[in-house]
């Protein structure tokens, strides 16, 4: 399970949560993740300074059909790995919500392992629980839900079934 949130993390995310600089975050984090990734081995991101767990998630493009990869937080339940779909309280979807409603089979990297997982959209109590528990980590997701005016998707991955 992951620590939650120590003063500093907290002030970190407050500066986060502030409109001006989610809205810079939202076209430039990903990239800026992607490339420290591959700068420090997989094993540094900007979204881990703010002391949040980060997974790299590879997906099938619903449109493209081609294999997309980007880092991304994640809410870690055990075995499963819940992803929130705030995007940043835009309006809209990110695009690998799509992609995983498309393909919902897809790769997970995680804490240097590499896991195929499935991945269904959470409804009722489970999307309750996941969003609860995304909450207590990073409180800027009420924020966003307030300011995209739509329900934020919870998307649970749970391992593949091994043979």
């Amino acid at each position: 399970m992951n620590p939650r949130p120590g003063v500093f993390h907290k002030l970190v995310h407050r500066l986060l949560i502030s409109r001006p600089v989610s809205a810079f975050m939202a076209r430039v984090l990903y990239r800026a993740d992607a490339a420290l990734l591959r700068l420090t081995k997989s094993r540094h991101t900007f979204t881990g300074f703010a002391g949040l767990p980060v997974t790299q998630l590879t997906t099938i493009g619903a449109k493209t059909g081609q294999p997309r990869t980007l880092p991304l937080m994640a809410v870690i339940d055990r075995e499963k790995i819940a992803l929130i779909a705030s995007n940043f309280g835009r309006k809209h979807h990110p695009a690998w919500y799509y992609n995983l409603k498309a393909h919902p089979e897809c790769k997970l990297q995680l804490n240097g392992m590499t896991e195929t997982c499935l991945a269904h959209e959470a409804e009722g109590d489970e999307y309750e629980r996941y969003w609860q528990l995304a909450l207590s980590y990073y409180a800027g997701y009420e924020k966003y839900r307030v300011r995209a005016g739509r329900r934020i998707p919870v998307l649970v991955l749970e391992p593949k079934e091994r043979s």
